[in-house]
């Protein structure tokens, strides 16, 4: 019955063409969103934790519930360390925050303090690489100071001038202090560069009165994978420490929301893709049963059982589908995998800009993996089987005297 079956298809090409084109279409339009949708989620959330918040963060217990200053990480080193023998992590990097007052001649702006380690930072997150004028901060602490583009702007800041802030030390005292400025950042975060000014750790450290701490440790792993099984393994090693340990999905729960809703939004594609090629294929069913009538009759008459002639109509769906799979992956997959390598710029496809969370994205990117093979798979399986049982059902009820008759 199957050698029948994928004989069978050779016998009406065009319209075999016709449905398999269906199917084929199913299929890449479904690798091709997933892919995209894939290569898009990784990307922003790449951009999200690998370049600014971390995979998992490191805090004192209760300080992303109320932050204060004097709630900060007292051994960051051995806590590094840690870090470091664990498997999946691939670095980290420590922070302290503070709010204040920046000043730049007869200008003043509320700023986010941010103090960073240069080389455990850079390493991390590359902060490095978002400095599009002057120069990064050197490993000696030199009361340097580093203003987002758009602060600087605000405060018509320009490279080499005296900036001077002005915060609360932890001890309850004034903190200020004069600072040259190297250079400017642009991280792709309008908000952010808006408000924020990254000191060496140890300056900022010495002007807030923070000795040795640090509020904050940004932990990297090496694939989105190993973000759960890292964060279980740190808190093993860390365990009888007031620390509180946790993935981006918790400490950035609404943007992981946000992406999951995005997600959920591709099987509606999905649906109306299996109706698609479900619709494509129960036309040209039926059509072949209609015009087989006779033929069924006659197999029928020769003494061939119902349920063999069923078979036969699900198996000549089925290899078209297998067909249509083969052809759908030798064209899907390497399309994935070059869109990968090779982003779309998105200044030709929108007039503006395309921001998520704050962050503005200027390319398209795709993905070659499993899924993006598996779902359309299935899908374009699933909907040929279904909608061929209905022929299947017809074809092996033909009655032979009346189909013979007819023709």
């Amino acid at each position: 019955m199957l050698k029948m079956a994928f004989r069978n298809i050779f016998r009406q090409k065009r319209r075999s063409v016709l449905t398999g084109l269906t199917m084929f279409g199913g299929f890449v339009l479904a690798a091709l969103a997933i892919g995209f949708s894939e290569g898009t989620f990784n990307g922003i959330v790449t951009t999200f934790t690998r370049t600014r918040l971390g995979h998992i963060q490191i805090h004192a217990r209760g300080y992303l519930d109320r932050p204060t200053l004097n709630k900060t990480v007292a051994d960051y080193r051995r806590i590094g360390r840690a870090i470091d023998a664990a498997a999946g992590a691939e670095a980290w990097a420590p922070r302290v925050y503070s709010a204040g007052l920046a000043s730049d001649g007869d200008r003043t702006e509320a700023v986010r303090i941010i103090g960073i380690d240069p080389a455990l930072e850079y390493r991390a997150t590359h902060l490095d690489k978002d400095v599009t004028a002057g120069r990064a901060f050197g490993p000696p602490p030199a009361k340097d100071i580093i203003l987002g583009k758009g602060l600087a702007e605000n405060l018509k800041a320009a490279l080499g001038d005296e900036v001077v802030l002005v915060s609360q030390g932890a001890d309850g005292s004034l903190a200020n202090e004069k600072y040259r400025l190297i250079a400017l950042m642009d991280t792709g975060d309008l908000a952010t560069d808006r408000m924020t000014a990254y000191l060496h750790i140890d300056d900022a450290r010495s002007l807030l009165v923070l000795d040795d701490r640090v509020h904050e440790i940004v932990v990297i792993a090496r694939s989105l994978k190993k973000v759960l099984p890292l964060e279980a393994e740190l808190k093993k090693e860390t365990a009888g420490l007031p620390l509180d340990i946790q993935p981006w999905q918790v400490f950035a729960k609404p943007f992981y929301m946000a992406m999951q809703a995005k997600l959920k939004g591709n099987n509606v594609l999905l649906l109306v893709l299996f109706i698609v090629v479900a619709i494509g294929v129960l036309n040209t069913a039926l059509m072949a049963v209609l015009e087989r009538r006779r033929e069924y009759g006659v197999l029928k008459a020769l003494g061939t059982r119902p349920r063999q002639i069923f078979a036969l109509i699900v198996l000549e769906t089925l290899c078209l589908a297998s067909l249509s799979i083969l052809l759908g992956v030798g064209f899907s997959f390497p399309v994935n995998t070059i869109l990968s390598h090779h982003h779309i710029p998105l200044s030709g496809l929108f007039s503006k800009p395309i921001t998520f969370g704050g962050m503005q994205y200027t390319t398209f990117t795709s993905e070659a993996n499993l899924r993006s093979v598996l779902v359309p798979t299935l899908t374009v399986f699933l909907s040929a089987f279904l909608v061929s049982l209905f022929p299947a059902v017809r074809a092996a009820r033909t009655d032979p005297a009346k189909s013979i008759r007819i023709f």
